[in-house]
C-alpha cells in the first residue's frame, strides 16, 4: 500500500520485538471519554471488524505526532526521515529502490530527494553501470544526522511502551507480525488470481 509509512517499529535495531507495545486491544474500541474523567468509555458491542486497523492507525499517528516533535529540531520533516532512515541503512539506492525501501511512489520520492538535495542531505550519483539510473548517497551532513535523530527515535519508541510488561509487547508484536502477514496473502492472492485472468481471457 502507498502512503505514508508507519513509524511503529522507529527503534527496531534497539528494541527488537518491543516497539509496538501500544497496538494492542483488538477486541475494544475506545468511543469516546467521559468528561472530568480521563477515562474511556469502552463499548465492546460496537467493536467491528476494523477495530485492530482502527487501533494501529491511531498508535502509528501517535508515533507520528510523538517523533516529529522531536526530529523537527534538526529541520527534518517526517517525510524526509523515512528516507533518511532508509538510507542510513543502505546508502546509495537508486530511487526506485528506496520508494520500495519507503512505500512511496516514485513521484514523491523524487520531490522528497529534491528536497533533501537542497538542504545538503543527499547527493544524486549516475550509476556506473546502468547510466539510466541514479543513485542517492548522503553526504556527510546527511549521514551526521543519524547519531542525533535515532535517539530521538529510540527515546519515543520506550515511552511508547512504558508500563507494559515486555511479555504483552512480545506478544502484541507477534500478533501484529501474524496479521501483516495474512493481509500480505490476501494481496498477493488478489495479484496471483488477476494474473490468471489475464492469461485467460487476453
Amino acid at each position: 500500500m502507498q502512503g505514508e509509512p508507519c513509524v511503529v517499529a522507529v527503534a527496531e535495531r534497539r528494541l527488537g520485538s518491543v516497539s509496538v507495545g501500544k497496538c494492542v486491544g483488538m477486541s475494544v474500541c475506545f468511543k469516546e471519554w467521559e468528561p472530568g474523567t480521563g477515562n474511556a468509555v469502552v463499548d465492546e458491542d460496537s467493536a467491528a471488524d476494523n477495530a485492530l486497523s482502527l487501533l494501529v492507525r491511531d498508535a502509528n499517528r501517535a508515533f507520528a505526532r510523538a517523533l516529529q516533535s522531536r526530529i523537527a529540531r534538526s529541520g527534518v520533516s517526517m517525510g524526509q526521515w523515512f528516507f533518511l532512515r532508509a538510507l542510513w541503512e543502505e546508502d546509495g539506492l537508486t530511487q526506485r529502490e528506496l520508494s520500495h525501501r519507503v512505500g512511496m511512489m516514485e513521484p514523491t520520492t523524487v520531490t522528497a530527494v529534491n528536497v533533501m538535495e537542497a538542504q545538503g542531505l543527499v547527493q544524486r550519483v549516475r550509476n556506473a553501470h546502468d547510466r539510466r539510473k541514479m543513485n542517492i548517497h548522503l553526504t556527510d551532513k546527511g549521514r551526521a544526522l543519524r547519531d542525533v535523530m535515532m535517539p530521538n527515535a529510540e527515546a519515543i519508541a520506550e515511552l511508547a511502551i512504558a508500563g507494559i510488561p515486555p511479555k504483552d509487547v512480545a506478544v502484541a508484536m507477534s500478533v501484529l507480525r501474524r496479521v501483516s502477514a495474512n493481509l500480505n496473502a490476501v494481496v498477493q492472492q488478489g495479484r496471483d488470481d488477476s494474473g490468471r485472468l489475464d492469461d485467460e481471457y487476453p
